[in-house]
């Protein structure tokens, strides 16, 4: 729903952040300055003795000094809570006493029919534990008796069960008033194509209901008692309510553990989240049937910095370990790492702690493993390396695969951890691992790099200040322009913030002050020092001056479909600069050696006017706009595969 201009600063104004957050704390009253409004206490979002976490009524904003967490009210109830941020707004304006303003009637509309669906998964959820005590469930019970869980578990999961009915759920559904068509958008039921009547989806299965980060049922999953099942699990279709791609099951309640310094531990299945709760790891989530997502996986770094991923030791865990690599390596970078926790083959985490006990577990998570190890360990294990040939193989794998991590930085600690790995591999001149080192300098010597040419690599030298200008300038006006364009978009429209809130979560903006506004639009507002800064820059930008979103407010739908095309544009440029490398590293021996050094020249160049710090541009001799349209058409025709029609 859009809110109106002013709402959000005066919902702020009214209510001091220390009323939002006093409840969760226990303020330090020696520390703090209650007369002034400047609280301290230990922080609600990590486990810690110390009062680090400062909470600043005039500023209206918190911060903790030891993780780092900060943002305003709103961004405090979103953050602990797993609130959305119009829920959060609700929850504000209770407390300030304000009346939230009336949304447009499609929005009602759309809001008024997820409540009907809704209505009806927390019923079904309500006959399917009632089914769980009937006699029809005696082997039902008798298996989750097997697997260790007791009552106390039952309940607390809320285990239910599905008779092998063909419409048990449905009648007892239309039973309670419900409408048939509500019943089959919400997956409850399924109606045959030759008009028979519905039936239900769910039937002789064990059922775990699956909650969303706001602790609503949006749908379930069903465990099959008959072992000649079609599918052993079952989850509900796609509805309005359910995605299985954007969702964890046991989300909302590891959220709260995490934020109390749990580790947010990603296991396979339903039984083995349970086994990992039931043993003390509270901060145990798994996806819902499917391998891990991108949705997913950023919707674990909104959780954690890093989530650890609990394998199965056998061949499928492995299978799975390796499909990761490939989707986390372009997401990757600070703040977004994952670490593997590999597990005895043959084992799942409910039978190892069985067998030994949650402490065995815990040392399994205490070693789990960085990305990098597991990407060295796929190019490397069980094969041999005994030729040139096959040692330059394994460096053109490498370099390809951390060629798609988008931050710098962390491309360059990957090529570092990699030469380090290399050189144990192979040992650097006759002496083994002479001649290895860490410095600046070391790493032009020879050492493996990412892209590199071997020994001899040109000394890097400053730009001259005409190209550092054209460079910066290229820069600039490309997708500088178009990130100030969302940010504005977003100022003028809030709820376009949240409404693309994860796509808005992929821009990087270099400027502190736009990242500052960014994060102060992701929170609900602009009420940093450092976003009002920016804001008011982009404001006085012409060229942002004359956006229609910007010059006529009054028009939403319009400032969406403007901030859509922006986005895009920006995903398809990072794109193509991610597939830059890709195409160069892809060039084998099939390509046509002019063409494979021309591609690499406009690499390079378009490296260079990304880095002026680089070297000097003007050696190329060539039309850096030229060269950057022959790319483009080169890539999207992949020309160097010959014989390709």
């Amino acid at each position: 729903m859009s809110l109106p201009p002013g709402f959000l600063d005066e919902l702020r104004n009214r209510v001091p952040i220390s009323r939002v957050i006093g409840p969760r704390v226990v303020w330090d009253q020696r520390k703090s300055n209650q007369a002034r409004g400047d609280w301290w206490a230990p922080c609600p979002f990590h486990q810690e003795k110390s009062a680090s976490f400062h909470c600043d009524d005039q500023k209206g904003f918190y911060y903790c000094f030891g993780c780092h967490a900060k943002g305003d009210a709103l961004t405090f109830l979103r953050e602990l809570d797993g609130l959305e941020f119009i829920e959060a707004v609700k929850v504000l304006a209770t407390e300030a006493g304000m009346q939230m303003p009336e949304p447009d009637p499609r929005a009602r509309q759309r809001q008024d029919r997820r409540t009907q669906l809704l209505e009806v998964t927390e019923a079904a959820n309500r006959w399917f534990r009632l089914q769980l005590n009937t006699g029809v469930a005696a082997e039902a019970r008798d298996y989750l008796a097997r697997r260790g869980l007791d009552q106390a578990a039952l309940d607390r999961f809320e285990i239910g069960f599905a008779p092998d009915s063909r419409v048990g759920l449905t009648a007892a559904l239309r039973e309670k008033g419900l409408d048939e068509a509500l019943i089959l958008e919400a997956g409850m039921s399924a109606k045959p194509d030759d008009g028979r009547p519905a039936y239900d989806r769910f039937r002789d299965r064990i059922i775990f209901p699956i909650r969303d980060a706001r602790d609503r049922i949006i749908g379930f999953g069903g465990r099959a008692m008959a072992a000649d099942a079609r599918a052993k699990y079952l989850n509900s279709p796609e509805t309005p309510l359910f995605d299985k791609g954007r969702n964890l099951y046991n989300i909302a309640p590891a959220r709260a553990a995490v934020a109390k310094g749990a580790t947010l531990l990603v296991a396979e299945g339903y039984m083995d989240v349970i086994a990992l709760v039931r043993a003390g790891f509270g901060g145990a989530v798994a996806p819902l049937g499917t391998a891990i997502t991108e949705d997913q996986l950023r919707l674990m770094w909104r959780i954690s910095p890093e989530p650890v991923i609990m394998l199965d030791g056998d061949a499928a865990g492995q299978r799975a370990a390796l499909r990761l690599i490939d989707l986390a390596l372009p997401m990757t970078g600070p703040g977004q790492a994952l670490r593997f926790a590999v597990l005895p083959a043959g084992q799942d985490p409910d039978d190892l702690i069985a067998a030994e006990g949650a402490a065995a577990m815990a040392q399994i998570i205490g070693a789990a493993r960085p990305l990098v190890d597991l990407l060295w360990t796929r190019e490397t294990e069980g094969r041999v390396f005994d030729s040139p040939e096959r040692k330059a193989a394994l460096d053109q794998a490498l370099r390809k695969a951390i060629a798609v991590i988008p931050d710098e930085s962390t491309r360059n600690h990957y090529a570092a951890e990699i030469r380090d790995k290399r050189a144990d591999l192979f040992g650097s001149g006759r002496g083994g691992r002479q001649g290895r080192g860490n410095g600046p300098a070391d790493r032009g010597q020879g050492g493996w790099q990412p892209g590199g040419r071997g020994k001899g690599r040109a000394p890097v030298t400053q730009a001259r200040p005409q190209t550092r200008a054209l460079a910066l300038t290229m820069r600039d006006g490309g997708d500088a322009l178009l990130e100030g364009a969302a940010l504005i978009i977003c100022a003028a429209h809030p709820v376009l913030a949240h409404d693309h809130e994860a796509r808005l979560e992929r821009l990087t903006p270099s400027d502190p002050d736009r990242a500052a506004l960014l994060h102060d639009l992701m929170a609900g507002g602009t009420s940093s020092e450092a976003g009002q800064r920016a804001l008011e820059s982009l404001k006085s930008d012409a060229h942002l001056g004359l956006i229609p979103a910007v010059t006529d407010p009054d028009d939403p739908q319009k400032a969406e479909t403007i901030l859509l095309g922006v986005l895009e544009q920006l995903e398809v440029r990072r794109a193509a600069r991610l597939e830059l490398p890709r195409a160069e590293t892809e060039m084998t021996g099939d390509a046509d050696e002019g063409l494979t050094w021309r591609v690499t020249q406009i690499t390079r160049a378009r490296q260079r006017a990304d880095n002026p710090e680089m070297e000097d541009l003007s050696d190329l001799g060539e039309n850096r706009d030229e060269l950057s349209a022959q790319l483009n058409d080169f890539v999207s025709g992949e020309i160097w595969r010959k014989g390709r029609k």
